[in-house]
């Protein structure tokens, strides 16, 4: 027998020997890694480590970030852009408290995240760290999942991811401390992972009503929301919008989903350009896709014309007629319930002109919110942050992620900075929390390393996520701007006379300070706001 043939058998049996002494950390780690993650963000504790060591061990890149609470915007930032499911690791207690306004927001936003937490184990009552981890993250609409032994840890890891990916949502997978230290029996999944699953089909009596309703309309509009988003409806929605003349409008949160479209108005609400305020008003029908409908989209009622008929369509029937009285509802996926109008309405021998024409085409060409005459305010200290924003638009290659904090300056890069579609916008906007922004943007950058992604924020969320600045440097996001909409409020000028050149220009992320002076974003193009000036460091 050669050598290598008597190596053979100890090998295997080091292997087995190894397999025997895995942890439950490891083994969750592992399970979590194997569902093909690239990446995942964090901050490290003794409550997370093994865990986080062993998703890197199984090929997960871990970047790591300097609060919870970004980290977790990170991944939201991430998971919007790539489509794939975010992964996150923090500490029990104060690590889970600190994420816990991220999970609100990724909550609202039906963004699927799978967050691994530690965990106080249940007999230490005396504990510092001790809070009731699972109410809390159900309070703000995640769902809370733990490891509950040694032998189910791969089946509870596996399940847990499994439920961010179907259900669109983030999911909170608590690990007791005291169960992540003990050998694991099993350290496989018991079960094969789920086949991927049909989006929920449209009733064709349903399907039937809301033709009968746009068949009746002269002038329609369809409003599409994060739902037709998350449903890659857009193609299907325009193909509906053809064959009944529709005009085409989203939510802010669905921004760029007809990005490019002749008859396409960009955003319905507070931020809808003068001509987008005009239309919308004057459609007979709206048909609503995965949108809600509040009042930051219908803009406290302006967008909708007094004798407006509505038809929703959501995946949750929770949504229906929420915010509005509608006359017709679908309870489907947008993608199919489009595709099922579409047939109808061919079936029908439906056609219709309705807002599609070529003069109205030309209109909407000419006024989008650029092409608006605005006095410029700017002066030899202040730029206007319309002329900021337009002209970044024109600096900016095409193909461009824009990821927007809250804040009294959001609707200058709403209104103002283009994106080729609604995967490349990052709106953290549902829980309407400041400081998210540029979280964010670091995992959407990270996720599309190929393109330029844009942290659009204000001077106060600058200063809530500063420290995340220096995480941008470390990790060397090369494709990364950040630009400052500062009016000075909180003196984060101050902050310029630093030279931090040296630091940034590792990374060659760029730093660009302008600013908004009014304390509400106007979007009458009358405003002349104060503004301030701009700079680069790096």
């Amino acid at each position: 027998m050669s050598g290598a043939e008597g190596a053979a058998p100890i090998v295997a049996e080091a292997a087995r020997e190894a397999e025997q002494q895995r942890t439950v950390a490891d083994v969750v780690g592992a399970t979590i890694a194997a569902q093909g993650v690239h990446d995942a963000f964090g901050v490290l504790g003794s409550g997370n480590l093994i865990v986080t060591n062993a998703l890197r061990d199984g090929g997960a890149r871990f970047h790591h970030a300097r609060h919870e609470c970004s980290a977790v915007c990170m991944v939201d930032g991430y998971a919007r852009v790539s489509g794939r499911v975010g992964v996150a690791s923090v500490h029990q207690g104060p690590g889970l408290t600190n994420a816990m306004t991220g999970i609100a927001e990724a909550a609202k936003s039906r963004t699927p995240l799978l967050v691994l937490a530690g965990e106080t184990p249940p007999a230490a009552l005396t504990s510092n760290l001790r809070i009731d981890q699972h109410d809390l993250v159900e309070s703000v609409g995640a769902i809370a999942d733990r490891v509950y032994g040694v032998t189910t840890a791969a089946d509870d890891a596996q399940r847990a991811y499994e439920r961010a990916l179907m259900e669109s949502r983030p999911i909170v997978l608590m690990l007791p401390i005291d169960v992540q230290s003990q050998g694991a029996p099993t350290t496989r999944p018991s079960k094969p992972p789920r086949p991927p699953l049909s989006p929920p089909q449209p009733a064709p009596d349903a399907i039937a009503r809301v033709a009968d309703l746009l068949a009746t309309a002269e002038r329609p509009a369809i409003i599409a929301g994060r739902g037709a988003v998350l449903a890659d409806a857009g193609p299907e929605l325009e193909t509906l919008g053809q064959s009944m003349g529709a005009l085409l409008a989203t939510s802010a949160p669905a921004n760029g989903l007809f990005s490019g479209l002749p008859f396409a108005l960009g955003i319905a609400g507070g931020f809808a350009s003068p001509l987008a305020t005009e239309l919308l008003p004057q459609a007979d029908v709206h048909l609503v896709i995965g949108a809600s409908l509040n009042h930051w989209t219908t803009k406290h009622g302006a967008m909708i014309g007094r004798h407006t008929r509505i038809a929703q369509i959501d995946v949750d029937r929770r949504a229906i007629g929420r915010n509005q009285p509608v006359d017709a509802a679908v309870i489907a996926d947008a993608d199919a319930a489009a595709r099922a109008l579409t047939r109808e309405l061919e079936q029908r021998r439906h056609s219709n002109i309705g807002f599609r024409s070529p003069e109205l085409a030309e209109q909407i060409a000419t006024r989008r919110w650029r092409d608006e005459p605005y006095e410029d305010a700017g002066t030899e200290q202040w730029i206007d942050p319309r002329t900021l924003s337009i002209r970044l638009d024109d600096l900016l290659p095409k193909n461009r992620a824009v990821a927007v904090d809250s804040g009294h300056f959001l609707g200058y890069p709403s209104m103002y900075l283009s994106v080729p579609d609604a995967h490349a916008w990052v709106f953290p906007n549902g829980f309407q929390a400041v400081g998210l922004g540029l979280g964010n943007a670091i995992g959407a950058a990270i996720a599309h390393p190929e393109r330029i992604t844009v942290a659009a924020i204000g001077d106060g969320g600058a200063f809530m996520a500063l420290a995340e600045l220096e995480t941008a440097a470390r990790l060397q996001i090369g494709n990364l701007l950040v630009v400052i909409y500062d009016d000075a409020a909180l003196r984060f000028t101050t902050l310029s006379r630093w030279d931090a050149t040296s630091h940034w220009s590792a990374s060659r992320m760029r730093i660009l300070r302008g600013s908004p002076a009014p304390r509400a974003p106007t979007p009458r193009p009358s405003a002349a706001p104060r503004s301030s000036t701009c700079s680069r460091s790096g």
